[in-house]
């Protein structure tokens, strides 16, 4: 469709686990708020080298982390910002057409069985950037509900992929891998919605292959590719509890890590780099596949979105592992339901600030584990 500042316009940014970069996404909604009629405009703004590198120290306890963390949410606001100026310059868009932005802001430490979640961000200098209201701080809220905080993107994806008399599978990886399961009740059937985190996405793929070649990410999963899956190996990572702990649940870097791994690697002290490649995109779609099956056995479809999208080999390990636990879904992108996989998530944060403009719940207690539904987000006026 041709772009517009004509309708009710958000912007969303996320940056992920991955600690890759800033996906922003201009969204028009309906009068009412209610879905995304389209996203106009897209952008994506990588960190540099030097960012996430202290984003990634600042996963754990280090030297003056409280003004090293302050210091990178005021660059993290600059980055945020870069992003929305090419989103509104790609829709051709002014600030003032606007209603708000709806910012993530960076996880460095998620511990909800602690009664508290850590994004860094700063949204009031990202409103003095950009001139434009900024909405934050999603996760509180449905923490001090006796919520998760997380995954916040399922009522998102009920709202826009769902259909009516079919159960459908949306899987997100990313850092972390989360999914979906939208009911066939339609657009209107929250309560047959269920989402978690199912366990690593790219993490660990990414931390393992930035150990050993440098690289940031396994392209297509070439690497992965040209090692042999260590079935013994394999087995060991799938004994993580929290794998078979039951829903509501979330997970992140507090948990999955180099550390992790090499703890589990103890007792394969002669494997080579690119066999535990090899089995960590295993890992994740074994992973995932077992959330599927134990959760959505009746889905037609999985669509997936985030980077791992585009990891063919690990798509090809995941249709696999779904056809071996007898799971006929067809394995798909959301490219397949109008919107790219990496504008996903961004599009979710836009709806999100949506939600809190109408003063409507953004959260699912079913998949959250609140109390009840909540408005997410707290908002700082440009």
């Amino acid at each position: 469709m041709p772009k517009s500042c004509s309708d009710n316009l958000t912007i969303g940014l996320m940056s992920g686990t991955s600690l890759d970069g800033v996906d922003g996404v201009l969204a028009a909604f309906a009068a009412d708020g209610g879905s995304p009629i389209r996203a106009i405009a897209s952008a994506y703004i990588p960190f540099p080298d030097a960012l996430r590198a202290e984003l990634l120290a600042l996963q754990t306890a280090g030297h003056n982390e409280i003004e090293r963390e302050a210091l990178s949410a005021n660059a993290l606001a600059h980055h945020y910002a870069a992003c929305v100026e090419q989103v509104l310059a790609r829709a051709g868009c002014s600030a003032g057409r606007i209603s708000a932005i709806g910012v993530h802001g960076q996880t460095i430490r998620h511990r909800p069985e602690l009664g508290y979640t850590r994004q860094t961000n700063n949204p009031a200098l990202l409103a003095e950037l950009t001139g434009i209201d900024v909405i934050a701080d999603f996760r509180s809220r449905d923490i001090a509900a006796g919520g998760q905080g997380a995954p916040l993107v399922p009522a998102f994806h009920q709202a826009v992929f769902s259909q009516t008399g079919e159960t459908r599978v949306v899987a997100n990886i990313g850092g972390i891998s989360n999914i979906s399961v939208l009911g066939g009740s339609g657009n209107a059937g929250m309560l047959d919605t269920i989402g978690f985190d199912t366990g690593p996405g790219n993490m660990l793929l990414d931390a393992w292959i930035a150990r050993h070649r440098g690289l940031p990410y396994d392209a297509a999963g070439a690497w992965a590719a040209s090692g042999t899956v260590l079935a013994a190996l394999l087995q060991a990572l799938l004994r993580e509890p929290y794998l078979a702990a039951p829903p509501p649940k979330s997970t992140g870097r507090d948990l999955f890590h180099l550390a992790w791994l090499d703890d589990k690697l103890q007792a394969f002290p002669t494997v080579a780099a690119a066999d535990v490649q090899a089995t960590l995109s295993a890992f994740t779609a074994a992973s995932l596949a077992d959330a599927i099956a134990r959760h959505a056995s009746g889905a037609a479809a999985v669509y997936l979105c985030g980077g791992g999208a585009y990891n063919a080999h690990l798509v090809a390990q995941l249709a696999a592992a779904l056809q071996m636990r007898e799971q006929d879904a067809r394995v798909l992108s959301t490219d397949a339901l109008g919107v790219a996989p990496t504008q996903v998530e961004a599009l979710a944060f836009a709806w999100l600030a949506q939600r809190f403009l109408q003063r409507q719940p953004g959260n699912l207690p079913a998949v959250t584990g609140a109390s009840g539904l909540r408005i997410l987000g707290a908002l700082y006026p440009h």
